[in-house]
């Protein structure tokens, strides 16, 4: 959206305002104690949970105990309980997969890296429009990071559980095992490692038929760019760039030859440079690659035997034969990823030389000679990390610097403001900065509900009543910060009439300013808001602040007012007005089945705001609108908070769907208004409204 103080034509009504509506097209379903790398026990000593012997066995054990045979063999009334160390692990984490059915009408789009007729058919929106890849890519992330953080919230609450009964039974310490156990005790007391939230997000998404590019293919990704940045192998492994969890190499296996029938098989498509291997060599353009196999899993990068001509290792040798491109990705580590290493696309690359030679442990290793293809993206930094280059550390490294901090201290850190685009010498005018929303005097807000009793932080959500109104669980998990795990028709946390501490986990968003946010100059948007510091999908970013007031104050007195956000939380409750519908059930909230003539209340940030009022509109955004209510349960009376739909990376611009309708803004004569948008988005609509 144009800001006001740099675009021409300004608004001659009230009617436009900023909606905290997030519509169907950029629902971010997101959404990580998490592993801190992507290394994972030996499969082999995964094994299944303790269960119970069933009745049935007992009783056939019994009979078999009358036989004189069994008398004269005790050992056998040994065994059983020996049994039990088979099933001390949890249930296989490796997640399957279905093996997919293919035939000729695959043939040509796998070719040409597209999309089937089939699997367009499949992912079309409520309009019966088929989304872009590009969209269809987004939304997978976003599902897997929701169900990630879901993952880990129950993965907390169950080693919770286990210290809990553990503290009541006087153990002194956390995680010691027991030295002797009472007969009939069951396993499960024991904290054992759970299976990890990423493999556990992968099976879910397997089984609800929400990966995309499920389909192996040759060449790029539909939806996947050169550049593009990934925070765990399972994020490629949902969007189909990369398909296997954990090993370095993904090919497609001897069932697509019926698809590919002048190739050779298994075929390579995608394999993962991350340093594991001692003997890798990358000079960007050129690589070489070790295969895979006789590595040491633990975790030293040291070859411990020799490499076999098998499975991935034969792949790329094929690859070589055939003359069929890879894609490539590269992995690094990382202090802002979940996993602790980022992952990189760098492109395809065609395999040019394959041989053997003895290792620097003086094993045999397979080795691959990749060379990029011309006529791709080129990379955005010479590093091959991909460190990204220009970030400042403080308001000394800004370029065009026009004031240090807008907001006069009152923030937890300071939002500078710069411009490199025009001779305008100072910072954004017209307002005052505030942090917290104002209440004008004339304006009676209800009173304050009393809340929870929780002693420190609210950590035991079935105790705290505050969690109970978000369904029985709090809303955010903690990842070293707190996010929330995915938007909800309305967020309850603690307020002023709870006992808990003002750092409980169920205040995320009252902690004020969390990240490095900087205002800048745009060429055609006029100001513009983006972050130092790479935020995690699911972070709280800024609190649209301003006056609170009635709507029809605003209709009558604010004409030409840009700075408007309607409170519509009972439309998007409902799922009014083209908003998509948020699961939370809040039928217990006074008034939500009154009338729909519109919001009651709405923010004015036109001459007093925070840094949310230059946060421009996209019509593919990064962040999304939650309302969220803490002292009080007016939901017409919510709090506007903006969090991050996706994982953003620093100096990426920030911004939000403002929720228009088309045709939906009229002027003092009777006629519609229209105004262009300059989002830039790959699927701009191209009109604000």
């Amino acid at each position: 959206m144009v800001n006001p103080l740099e675009s021409d034509i300004l608004s001659p009504l009230s009617e436009r305002r900023r909606s905290s509506r997030l519509t169907g097209k950029t629902k971010p379903i997101y959404t990580d104690i998490i592993p801190q790398n992507d290394q994972i026990a030996p499969s082999r000593k995964r094994g299944r949970p303790a269960k119970k012997e069933s009745p049935p066995k007992k009783e056939k054990s019994a009979k078999k105990e009358k036989s004189p045979k069994k008398e004269k063999s005790p050992k056998k009334e040994v065994v059983k309980p020996k049994e039990k160390k088979k099933r001390l692990g949890p249930k296989k984490t490796s997640p399957t997969k279905k093996k997919p059915k293919l035939d000729a009408s695959f043939r040509l789009p796998i070719l040409r890296g597209m999309l089937s007729e089939y699997e367009d058919n499949l992912n079309l929106n409520e309009n019966g429009v088929v989304k872009s890849a590009k969209t269809r890519v987004i939304e997978a992330i976003r599902a897997f990071n929701s169900h990630y953080l879901r993952s880990v919230q129950e993965e907390q609450r169950r080693v919770q559980d286990i210290e809990d009964r553990r503290a009541k039974k006087g153990e002194k310490a956390k995680g010691k095992k027991k030295e002797e156990k009472e007969e009939g005790e069951e396993e499960t007391e024991e904290k054992r490692p759970s299976k990890r939230p990423d493999l556990k997000a992968i099976s879910k998404m397997l089984e609800n038929e929400t990966v995309v590019n499920h389909i192996k293919r040759i060449g790029h990704v539909p939806g996947v760019e050169v550049g593009d940045k990934y925070f765990s192998r399972g994020e490629m492994v949902v969007v189909g760039l990369h398909n296997h969890w954990l090993n370095g190499i993904d090919y497609m296996g001897k069932e697509y030859g019926q698809v590919y029938k002048e190739y050779k098989f298994p075929l390579a498509v995608c394999v993962v440079l991350s340093g594991q291997y001692e003997d890798d060599l990358d000079l960007l353009h050129t690589v070489t690659y070790t295969g895979q196999g006789g590595h040491d899993l633990l975790g030293r990068k040291e070859q411990i035997a020799d490499q076999k001509l098998e499975r991935g290792n034969l792949a790329l040798s094929n690859n070589c034969e055939c003359k069929v491109p890879v894609r490539l990705v590269r992995g690094h580590k990382s202090a802002v990823s979940y996993t602790g290493r980022e992952y990189t696309y760098s492109g395809l690359y065609m395999v040019t030389k394959c041989w053997t030679e003895r290792g620097v442990r003086d094993f045999i290793v397979y080795k691959y000679k990749l060379e990029r293809l011309d006529g791709q993206k080129e990379f955005t930094s010479s590093e091959v990390k991909f460190v990204r280059e220009g970030v400042p550390k403080s308001t000394a490294d800004v370029k065009g610097l026009v004031c240090e901090d807008i907001s006069g201290g009152l923030e937890n850190l300071p939002v500078p403001a710069t411009n490199v685009v025009d001779d305008e010498p100072g910072p954004p005018t017209g307002f005052d900065y505030i942090n917290k929303l104002r209440i004008p005097s004339g304006l009676k807000m209800p009173k304050t509900v009393a809340g929870c009793n929780c002693v420190g932080d609210c950590s035991q959500s079935r105790d705290c009543p505050c969690a109970k109104l978000n369904g029985s669980d709090f809303p955010y998990v903690r990842l070293g910060d707190t996010r929330l795990m995915e938007a909800k028709s309305i967020v309850f946390e603690c307020g002023d009439g709870c006992n808990c501490s003002s750092c409980c986990i169920n205040r995320t968003s009252q902690q004020g300013l969390r990240f490095h946010l900087e205002v800048f100059k745009t060429a055609n948007k006029g100001w513009a808001v983006k972050s130092w510091d790479t935020i995690p999908a699911g972070a709280p970013v800024c609190e649209y602040t301003g006056i609170l007031r009635r709507t029809d104050e605003v209709d009558s007195n604010h004409v030409g007012n840009n700075y408007i956000f309607d409170i519509d939380c009972v439309q998007t409750i409902k799922g009014l007005d083209g908003r998509e519908k948020r699961p939370g059930d809040v039928s217990f909230l006074e008034n939500t089945g009154e009338s729909d003539a519109g919001p009651e209340y709405c923010i004015d940030a036109g001459t007093v705001g925070n840094v949310a009022r230059f946060i421009n509109h996209s019509c593919q955004p990064n962040l999304f609108v939650q309302c969220v209510l803490s002292s009080h349960r007016d939901f017409k009376l919510a709090k506007v908070v903006l969090f991050a739909a996706d994982t953003i990376p620093p100096l990426q611009e920030l911004t939000y769907d403002y929720g228009y309708a088309l045709d939906s803004v009229v002027g003092p004569d009777g006629k519609v208004v229209q105004l262009a948008c300059h989002c830039g988005a790959a699927e701009c609509r191209k009109r604000l409204y």
